[in-house]
């Protein structure tokens, strides 16, 4: 089942290096505040965004010697947006607030649930159609359903459509494309003798 997207999900994160640990929890918190405030000036509801909890590790470079180059507060934010238009202004808006770590862009739709149970409606017709030429094949008829396994190994897959490079998407761009929505299914049915 083929959608267009309409939602997407910014992985970005602030890490902050001061020579104490109290400093750099101070600036990584600093900066939490500011994008905080960024996301409140694009409208983006406080439900769209979760944040990680400050992390700290020491940081050392390893040349020559070893040497300590301090401690590192780290915080990472997941931002949903509904409206895909104000992506890259919101993405710019976030870096420029002081997130130095941009994780990644995945799209998505809200209407996946519905989407996944059409497409495992039609995987089990599928396999069940095909069960029926092979029971044919072998001179037989299908019975009952005596076994059902959902072997969704991947449960979405995202991918451009080649109607946005048309429309002058350049390959590498925040074009969200659209959103394939599959299942499968082993479908295990008791056969009758023709």
């Amino acid at each position: 089942m083929d959608s267009a997207t309409d939602l997407a999900r910014l992985r970005v994160a602030i890490s902050q290096t001061k020579n104490k640990p109290g400093e750099a929890f101070a600036a990584t918190r600093a900066g939490v505040n500011r994008i905080r405030e960024v996301l409140r000036g694009h409208e983006v509801p406080e439900t769209a965004v979760s944040t990680s909890r400050l992390n700290l590790s020491s940081q050392w470079s390893y040349g020559n010697d070893r040497t300590f180059l301090g401690y590192e507060c780290t915080a990472s934010f997941v931002i949903e947006l509904r409206e895909l238009d104000t992506l890259e202004s919101v993405l710019v808006d976030v870096v420029d607030a002081g997130a130095n770590e941009v994780q990644g862009v995945e799209f998505d739709v809200r209407a996946k649930r519905e989407l996944r149970a059409r497409a495992r409606t039609a995987a089990v017709a599928a396999a069940r159609e095909k069960a029926a030429l092979y029971a044919e094949a072998a001179e037989v008829h299908l019975g009952p359903v005596i076994h059902i396994k959902d072997v969704d190994a991947e449960p979405m897959q995202s991918y451009r459509s080649h109607s946005s490079h048309q429309g002058g998407g350049a390959e590498g761009d925040l074009t969200p494309g659209r959103v394939t929505v599959s299942a499968g299914v082993v479908l295990g049915l008791s056969l009758i003798g023709g």
